[in-house]
């Protein structure tokens, strides 16, 4: 009987070119949003708004672009990372269509590259993971790579293979997740500043100023809420005994609290289109309190576009650490102790 449990994958049983389509179809309501909401505080008027994002072109206001990323991403959690150590980090993802409630989702990932690690205990595996909806309507797809552990110490490595990601996604190959847009409408008043997309400069370094200190309920609530099974984020009896010493804080839980904070100086930055890369730096424990800034790293015209442009984004968030001061590598490229997040997106703006 023992058989029919799920005890996850372990890195030995990860091979290239695998498709994995992943249990449990979600279909994604207004009660959700609510509860991303309660839980990070995002103030996005495209988001927050049926009667803002109708003005603009949308039908209704659509879901936040995090909460689609979670919920695609935790579907792949039982058969990626189930047995993951950590999640390393995050390349080409592109959000390609937008989620409204009602819509239902799902995922599948292909394995696109395998290297047991040095000490012969983990492996890291990377996955190409794609979103869709109930009509096969591709949502979003993103590459990401964790450190799972192997089921037997001896077990033979496999042939190391590295997949060549991106550095950047190309601007044109943004905005399939915004419908084209009527920018006279933009109410800057009620999006919360008067900053458009020519306001912004490459080089530009914005200190989000806000705070907001994470509880164990808010951690597990939001896992639960994306139907997230990582061992490493519930089970405290387990965790309590390991490298830690207790339950670690989802890294998508940084990157939405990171996303929300980023709201008092990038108001009008109302969709994530993409993310470039993105790297969990350190790991974060109930308790923490999740500071963030954020840098113009490039900005972009879209083509056949004049309603919206791109800004390049690096968000760098820290923990009991104000960013008054941008803390951020070293001389060295050693990061500053209180950084935990370093992301790279693309985001879109009014022009």
């Amino acid at each position: 009987m023992a058989g029919k449990t799920n005890a996850g994958n372990f890195f030995e049983d990860f091979k290239l070119g695998q498709i994995i389509k992943h249990a449990t179809p979600r279909t994604v309501t207004t009660g959700d949003a609510a509860l991303y909401t309660a839980l990070y505080g995002p103030r996005f008027a495209v988001q927050s708004s049926d009667a803002f994002a109708q003005d603009l072109g949308y039908p209704q206001a659509p879901l936040d672009d995090m909460l689609v990323f979670h919920i695609v991403f935790g579907k792949t959690v039982p058969d990626i990372s189930l047995n993951a150590v950590a999640n390393l980090g995050y390349a080409g993802g592109r959000f390609l269509a937008p989620v409204f409630p009602g819509d239902t989702l799902s995922s599948v990932s292909e394995v696109i590259g395998l290297k047991e690690t040095s000490s012969g205990k983990t492996g890291v595996v990377y996955v190409r993971s794609t979103g869709y909806k109930s009509d096969g309507t591709e949502v979003l797809d993103y590459v990401r790579w964790v450190m799972v552990r192997k089921r037997n110490e001896a077990s033979p490595a496999p042939e190391p293979v590295l997949p060549e990601l991106p550095e950047a996604l190309e601007a044109d190959a943004l905005g399939d997740a915004v419908p084209l847009l009527d920018m006279d409408q933009w109410d800057a008043d009620l999006a919360g500043s008067p900053h458009r997309f020519d306001d912004y400069k490459v080089g530009e370094k914005i200190d989000h100023v806000d705070g907001m200190t994470v509880e164990e309920s808010d951690h597990m609530l939001a896992t639960r809420l994306y139907q997230n099974t990582a061992k490493v984020h519930f089970n405290q009896f387990t965790e309590g005994q390991g490298r830690f010493g207790r339950r670690l804080i989802y890294g998508g839980h940084v990157i939405s609290l990171a996303r929300a904070l980023s709201y008092n100086g990038l108001s009008s930055a109302f969709h994530v289109a993409a993310f470039n890369g993105g790297r969990h730096v350190a790991p974060l424990f109930a308790g923490g309190t999740v500071f963030a800034w954020s840098e113009v790293l490039d900005k972009s015209v879209i083509a056949g576009r004049d309603d919206v442009g791109a800004l390049r984004i690096r968000t760098v968030a820290t923990v009991d650490r104000p960013c008054a001061d941008f803390p951020d590598k070293d001389a060295d490229g050693k990061y500053d102790p209180s950084v935990i997040l370093d992301l790279d997106t693309w985001q879109l703006l009014p022009r």
